[in-house]
């Protein structure tokens, strides 16, 4: 089974000592590619050096995260633009609205969430969302600019039924990470996850976080690693009801065809 994680935050410090030992993990765990998120400016441009680096099997996103917003001016948007030509940088993002912790002003948030909606439709490349307690504002923004989008996917998704529905609503994908291996907050998530179409459902780890806690010896540090993808894909078959060898070649085709993705060596994803 060749699966592909659609959100690996790679490039994280909880990698430094043993980047290279994770994604050999991965591999010979069956996770033929990885999305590398990209953050920020800064490490948007340290996921796309790193997705060179294995271009088989990496590719990355550029974008900033809602948290960040604030930071994102005129010239982040510029290198935003050319981080985004690079073949290997497959989709707008991290980007969103996170009215949990407001780390930034939410106006600022808006803001920079519209800035890279309008850098997708421009380069035409797909958008890879956070939402954390700011859907009904995420989906009226999103509703906005859905037609000229080419693609997007809510990723890490743990929202209600209503939510799920507006986004189905609005043609895109989502994302399921561990979360819903957790039997205390993944309860809502188990019994919904059924309800997405298998035709737009992709996994993800969202390694480091995310750890499933469910998992048989889980790592002393209690780091999550893209190796634990075939995990989070038991875990969504057991709860819809599927068998994971055929389900996991769905979520395979559907990353594929979001992202863009080729066959051939030099394009393979390379990746959630």
């Amino acid at each position: 089974m060749a699966l592909i994680d659609i959100g690996v935050n790679l490039t994280s410090r909880r990698f430094d000592q043993d980047r290279e030992a994770v994604i050999a993990r991965a591999r010979a765990a069956g996770v033929s590619g990885m999305v590398i998120t990209g953050t920020s400016v800064e490490e948007s441009e340290q996921a796309l050096q790193l997705a060179a680096t294995a271009r088989e099997m990496l590719s990355s996103t550029a974008g900033v995260h809602p948290h960040l917003s604030r930071e994102l001016d005129d010239q982040g948007v510029r290198q935003l633009r050319s981080l985004l030509q690079e073949p290997i940088v497959v989709a707008v993002g991290e980007t969103g609205l996170d009215f949990n912790r407001d780390f930034s002003p939410r106006p600022d948030q808006e803001r920079a969430f519209e800035r890279q909606l309008e850098l997708a439709v421009e380069i035409g490349k797909p958008v890879f969302i956070h939402q954390r307690d700011a859907h009904s504002r995420l989906h009226a923004i999103l509703h906005h600019y859905r037609d000229d989008l080419v693609d997007a996917v809510v990723h890490c998704f743990t929202d209600e039924r209503e939510a799920l529905y507006d986004y189905l609503d609005l043609d895109l994908y989502i994302g399921i990470t561990g979360w819903i291996c957790d039997e205390r907050r993944g309860r809502g998530l188990q019994e919904l996850v059924g309800a997405i179409p298998r035709n737009r459902l992709m996994i993800e780890t969202d390694a480091p976080y995310l750890l499933p806690r469910d998992l048989p010896n889980p790592p002393a540090n209690r780091r999550n690693e893209p190796a634990f993808l075939p995990h989070v894909l038991r875990a969504v078959a057991r709860h819809r009801g599927e068998d994971p060898e055929a389900l996991g070649a769905a979520t395979t085709e559907n990353a594929r065809r979001f992202f863009r993705l080729r066959d051939e060596p030099d394009q393979t994803v390379q990746e959630s």
